[in-house]
């Protein structure tokens, strides 16, 4: 990409996706294509074909996606389908039918089998099988991966896909019926706190162990992505056009907790509730792909959580 490239970032307004419009912003490129839900529905196949056709962008950044934690994933697992594959099909073939020199499609981590082999290697996609409670949202993550691949084996085409972590940061959505694991425990520690309660009930048995990239390390590794990687014919015939985007280094829930736990000077109890589900006991990514391509994560895990902590107390009371 040039500083001048016609860029259009898909689902700018999220937390993903946000990220990569700040990214793109503090390298100076400024021209940007960004569109509200009710300026661009995605998954109108004929609007998005209008869209593509007027507006013509050079390069596409695909982060839009029907995004929530587990349970929401457990109770609309037909929402979670339907609409991320209509956007997907509706982005990536607009993509092609109109030219675009290079399209970034984002996934997640949950693509890869409940009991797979750790650290995931990108190779180990489609090898078990998945976890249920979030098997629709990756069935259809791991239909964009294989879009991608399909269209540049058979068009030509330069898409590539990254897969990214658990995500986290400070303007992160910190409602308990549907943020993730790490908003949803400094929400919980914040309030117990402020309410003199003696326990903090958390979900599962703490034992799962998850890795946490922050999101402008995320965005960061996109831009990178973007300008630096190109799968070459055999790599698209050996299904090798996406990078997982990872730190290394993962905690258990446990010890995600603690940390929070002692972030917030919460000094009572936590109890956990066995009742819930664990979900996948483990997702290591294995990033040697893009370790040779040269790329790093700056943000450590305490760091990331005290700046979250801060940014709560300041705005989401």
């Amino acid at each position: 990409m040039n500083k001048n490239s016609k860029i259009y970032v898909a689902g700018h307004r999220w937390l993903v996706w946000s990220a990569i419009v700040r990214k793109l912003k503090e390298l100076w490129y400024n021209n940007l294509i960004l569109k509200t839900h009710k300026e661009l529905d995605l998954t109108n196949q004929e609007d998005v074909k209008n869209f593509f056709e007027n507006e013509k962008p050079e390069y596409v950044f695909l982060a839009a996606a029907k995004v929530w934690w587990i349970l929401a994933n457990n109770n609309y697992p037909a929402d979670f389908i339907y609409q991320n594959l209509q956007i997907q099909n509706n982005v990536i073939h607009n993509s092609y039918l109109f030219w675009v020199k290079k399209l970034l499609f984002l996934g997640s981590s949950c693509i890869y089998p409940k009991y797979c082999k750790q650290p995931m290697k990108e190779e180990y996609l489609l090898t078990w099988e998945l976890e249920p409670t979030n098997e629709p949202y990756a069935i259809a993550k791991i239909a964009g991966i294989k879009m991608c691949q399909s269209y540049n084996r058979q068009y030509q085409t330069n898409f590539i896909a990254c897969m990214p972590t658990n995500l986290y940061w400070p303007n992160d959505n910190f409602d308990l019926k549907n943020s993730h694991v790490l908003p949803a425990m400094i929400r919980k520690f914040y309030e117990a706190k402020s309410n003199n309660k003696q326990e903090v009930i958390l979900w599962w048995d703490g034992s799962p162990m998850r890795e946490f990239l922050y999101v402008d390390d995320m965005a960061d590794a996109c831009v990178f992505l973007m300008n630096n990687f190109n799968p070459t014919k055999e790599q698209n015939e050996k299904w090798e056009v996406f990078v997982n985007i990872w730190t290394w280094k993962d905690v258990t829930i446990k010890e995600l907790a603690n940390t929070v736990k002692k972030i917030i000077w919460f000094e009572w109890e936590i109890v956990w509730d066995t009742d819930k589900p664990n979900g996948t006991p483990r997702k290591l990514l294995d990033v040697s792909r893009l370790e040779n391509l040269w790329w790093k994560y700056n943000v450590e895990l305490k760091e990331g959580c005290k700046k979250s902590y801060e940014w709560f107390l300041n705005n989401n009371k």
